[in-house]
């Protein structure tokens, strides 16, 4: 005997509205047939919605990433869906996990061969101050090294967390100022950490 049919007689036509959020339009003039606004919003707006991750992940804390990648998180639905392996096309260094000071070196490396404009997101206590390793040999915090953008706190931080923090760089990448690499304090903040 064959099963009845119940569920599809008056199929309901989907909304395109209804499955996708839309994103805020940049400030400008708009009128009947044209909208106006100035370059660096838009720019702002393409960067944030392309945010392309390179994951240096040493410990636990790449763990809770990949979580976070994974279909229950998705961080893709961000913008994030590559994952480079390559500093030099990517502009986000994701560091996860304990960072040994040998391993110092080879971090400033990756970070010197992405393009600018690129950003830091520490993951974990590990990365952001060295956590529960108050060694001579565990590099208290990656900030020692190269400028650090976002701190996500945990030990390891939830996959909600890194949520949080890749939302936190897309306000500072979309509300950026496409002098401010050029500025004389970002030149003296790199100066600092004696990066020409």
């Amino acid at each position: 005997m064959a099963r009845p049919v119940r569920f599809n007689i008056h199929p309901k036509q989907t909304s395109i509205y209804d499955n996708i959020a839309l994103s805020d339009m940049p400030e400008g003039s708009m009128g009947e047939g044209y909208f106006a606004t100035n370059l660096e919003k838009v720019i702002g707006l393409a960067r944030k919605n392309s945010i392309w991750p390179l994951p240096f992940a040493t410990s636990c804390c790449g763990i809770e990433f990949m979580a976070t990648m994974a279909s229950t998180y998705d961080l893709a639905r961000f913008g994030s869906e590559r994952l480079g392996f390559t500093p030099r096309q990517c502009d986000l260094l994701m560091v996860m996990g304990t960072i040994a000071k040998k391993m110092g070196p080879v971090l400033k490396q990756v970070y010197l061969q992405m393009a600018e404009p690129r950003w830091v997101l520490a993951m974990g206590a590990c990365a952001a101050s060295g956590g529960v390793f108050d060694t001579y040999s565990v590099l208290q915090g990656i900030d020692q090294i190269i400028p650090v953008d976002v701190y996500i706190p945990g030990c390891p931080p939830r996959p909600e967390a890194v949520i949080d923090g890749v939302l936190k760089i897309q306000e500072l990448v979309h509300n950026e100022s496409l002098r401010r690499r050029n500025s004389e304090h970002y030149k003296g903040l790199l100066n600092s950490y004696g990066i020409q």
